[in-house]
């Protein structure tokens, strides 16, 4: 049975009533209160105040204060006058119907508060969906633009490059034309004539002499090269893997699936043995390439800083300082889809979240936020910006960004 509190206080004036309520020192989060235009119910175990009120209020006009041990509820009137008294007298089945009606009043606002939420969310998804698809759209012309230039370009240079060899022609001819006209008339004039940028291995050139005239000229005669080789064809075949177990009992894919990726490990494994042959001892310590990423990182060398944390990784990929720190040099680098990949890889490895990891749980957070805003996926950014206040709620900083991207959002839609 709840203990009935009575100790409570109340005043008027003819449009407003006044209830003190004391909370008998329990904590405001345990506090339950459905008001309704007739009926103040509040509940706080073990406690519970309840009041059917003399006359009817406005419920969307009154208000609730609650703090410092005590509830205070502003009650507007709907009519302009004075009560005899805060309670109606009224009999137990008329109480029961009031408080039934209370309650259906109080979840049918609840489901029309969760209706709005689910459609401001799925808003909140479309606009998102919508700027993405917006940003893919200008990646997509732009590099149609750069395509389209490039391919002028080229253009332009094909064409002064034939422009530029019609006027070598041209020169070529008319200063053999010239030395044709400084000979004797009775001579005959033989003209040199050459294949502009003939490919050099296609003729071969060779003197004759002509018998009729005296004179000696040089002609073009091509010689007969020997046809091309035919073409074969070798074929290789493989010796079946003979798998030890029986057919019925094999599984022919699962082996297959996992040949294939140890063959892919020992190849990643060989691959990183090869780049680390030149490294010295320290070299192959993750913490002290960490390290020295950020001091690279302070010293606004980012690029480098990502070199000595790639490397790292290679060495150990299951430190999540390493991934959060290359986010936040990718950031810089604005490496923006980066960013997200390797603050998301954080956080993987930051599960299960606990109290000790949770600062780096708050940069990754903070990181891959930063990167989705900068993208201007504000609803993904707002998403990682309140989990990251949810770590650290006292954060004044993080709240006030928090708050500004909340209405950017706001403002968009």
């Amino acid at each position: 049975m709840p203990l009935i509190v009575k100790d409570h206080t109340w005043t008027q004036n003819q449009n407003t009533v006044y209830i003190s309520l004391p909370l008998k020192g329990v904590k405001t989060a345990n506090i339950h209160v459905i008001c309704t235009d007739e009926y103040l119910k509040v509940s706080f175990p073990p406690f519970l105040f309840e009041v059917f009120l003399f006359g009817p209020i406005n419920e969307e006009k009154s208000e609730a204060r609650i703090g410092n041990g005590v509830a205070v509820f502003t009650l507007q009137k709907r009519r302009d006058e004075l009560w005899e008294q805060l309670f109606t007298n009224i009999d137990k089945d008329k109480q029961k119907q009031i408080r039934e009606q209370a309650i259906l009043k109080v979840q049918e606002k609840e489901a029309e508060k969760s209706k709005a939420t689910a459609a401001r969310i799925q808003q909140e998804k479309k606009y998102a969906l919508e700027t993405m698809m917006k940003v893919e759209n200008e990646e997509r012309g732009r590099i149609q633009k750069m395509k389209d230039e490039e391919c002028a370009r080229a253009t332009a240079e094909l064409d002064f490059w034939r422009e530029t060899q019609r006027k070598t022609a041209e020169e070529n001819e008319n200063q053999q034309k010239k030395q044709g006209t400084g000979t004797h008339d009775n001579q005959p004039v033989y003209q040199k004539t050459e294949r502009v940028n003939a490919p050099p291995a296609v003729t071969l050139m060779h003197n004759t002499v002509d018998t009729t005239s005296g004179q000696r000229s040089r002609k073009q005669k091509p010689t007969d090269l020997p046809a091309p080789r035919s073409a074969g064809c070798i074929q290789i075949s493989f010796t079946p893997r003979v798998f030890p177990t029986a057919l019925r009992e094999s599984r022919v894919p699962e082996e297959e699936e996992w040949l294939k990726k140890q063959a892919e490990a020992r190849r990643a494994v060989d691959t990183d043995l090869a780049e680390l042959d030149d490294l010295r001892e320290e070299e192959r310590n993750p913490d002290w390439l960490k390290e020295k990423g950020d001091k690279l990182f302070m010293a606004g060398n980012y690029q480098a800083a990502v070199n000595a944390y790639n490397l790292a990784i290679k060495l150990n990929r299951k430190i999540p300082a390493l991934f959060s720190n290359r986010a936040a040099c990718h950031l810089k680098l604005r490496n923006l889809h980066k960013a997200i990949e390797d603050s998301s890889q954080a956080l993987e490895l930051l599960k299960p979240a606990v109290t000790a990891n949770a600062p780096a749980r708050l940069k990754a957070h903070v990181r891959r936020g930063t990167a989705f805003c900068e993208l201007e996926l504000y609803v993904e950014g707002l998403q990682d910006y309140q989990a990251a206040l949810e770590i650290d709620p006292h954060n004044a900083a993080l709240q006030a960004d928090t708050d500004k991207i909340r209405e950017i959002i706001q403002g968009t839609t």
